[in-house]
């Protein structure tokens, strides 16, 4: 796959990212919280589009993967400054952004941020506001107490041996950031997958996004029995049928 490059940005921060030159409009995978762009889908989607001879852009948010700074420093605003900097100067005209999980949310900032760098978005298990939907929402006053007071609480992963580190300024940061309080006008294609046997982002979320959100072109997928990992040869295809539907309507 060859080395990583790797963007200097305003702030400081290292991002590393690979890239593939190709028409446009291009495509840029988001990946999710604790992810990084060598999961299954960022991989799959840099071959389809090598393939087809298509512009795509695949990165580590700071914290995550090959890029700097410690995960523990950083936040939904810093993830999506991230973005916004790697799409800024490492691509050409409107991109299709692919947002996986916590990349779903991100991917609705910089939409909201920068529209015109947008043809379209496809989510795949978009995980808006899920700081304070899911994890605040889920704390027992333990934990909040105890996130209050160290400033941090571990909570065991099904990803990985270690736990997920959640820290109050993640926390505070992305009610900041909220996307399903006020209106998400997308006025471009997004289609939405989501899977109903998903334990980390639930089917509700899909469809709250989906009434949230207005536009002319939006739709929803359910693909019953698929988890969070929506990795699947058959999950892969309908992401990629997915893109290309948007990138026809697009176009």
């Amino acid at each position: 796959m060859g080395m990583a490059e790797f963007l200097g940005t305003e702030s400081g921060r290292r991002i590393a990212y690979h890239r593939t030159q190709g028409a446009g409009p291009g495509v840029v995978f988001l990946g999710g919280f604790v992810s990084d762009m060598q999961g299954t889908k960022a991989v799959y989607l840099e071959e389809w589009a090598k393939a087809r001879g298509r512009a795509f852009l695949r990165f580590d948010y700071s914290g995550h993967g090959q890029s700097s700074e410690p995960f523990t420093d950083g936040c939904i605003g810093d993830w999506a400054e991230d973005a916004m900097a790697a799409i800024g100067a490492l691509t050409e005209g409107p991109q299709v952004l692919v947002g996986s999980s916590m990349g779903g949310w991100i991917s609705l900032l910089v939409a909201r941020t920068m529209p015109e760098k947008l043809a379209g978005l496809v989510g795949i298990a978009a995980a808006p506001d899920f700081t304070e939907d899911s994890i605040w929402a889920g704390f027992t006053d333990v934990q909040k107490a105890e996130l209050t007071a160290r400033g941090r609480v571990e909570l065991p992963s099904e990803y990985s041996d270690g736990a997920y580190i959640i820290t109050r300024r993640l926390i505070e940061d992305g009610r900041d950031r909220l996307v399903l309080r006020d209106p998400l006008p997308l006025a471009f294609p997004v289609r939405l997958l989501q899977g109903t046997a998903d334990q980390d982002v639930d089917m509700s979320v899909a469809l709250r996004l989906l009434e949230h959100v207005t536009g002319d072109d939006v739709r929803l997928t359910l693909v019953k029995g698929a988890d969070h990992r929506f990795s699947t040869p058959d999950c892969l295809a309908l992401i990629e049928s997915s893109i290309e539907e948007v990138l026809a309507r697009a176009g």
